[in-house]
C-alpha cells in the first residue's frame, strides 16, 4: 500500500498534501504494524509507528483546513 501511494504520488495522480494521500499511508502503515504482530521487529515498528501517528496527523489536519 506505501509503495503504491508513492507510485500515485511520483505519477501526480494524488497530492501529498491531500487526504487521501495520508489516508493511504496510514492504512499501509496499519497493514505493516498487524505483519509485526506475527513476527516482531522493534525497528520496523518504531518506523511504521511514527508513519501511521503522521498519517493520522495529516488526515486530522485535512478535516480541519477545509
Amino acid at each position: 500500500m506505501i509503495i503504491v501511494t508513492y507510485f500515485l504520488l511520483q505519477t501526480n495522480r494524488i497530492e501529498s498534501a491531500g487526504r487521501l494521500y495520508s489516508i493511504l499511508n496510514a492504512v499501509g502503515a496499519g497493514l505493516i504494524l498487524i505483519s509485526l504482530w506475527f513476527d516482531f521487529n522493534l525497528a520496523a515498528f518504531v518506523v511504521e509507528f511514527f508513519w501511521l501517528a503522521i498519517s493520522i496527523y495529516g488526515i486530522v489536519k485535512s478535516l480541519f483546513s477545509h
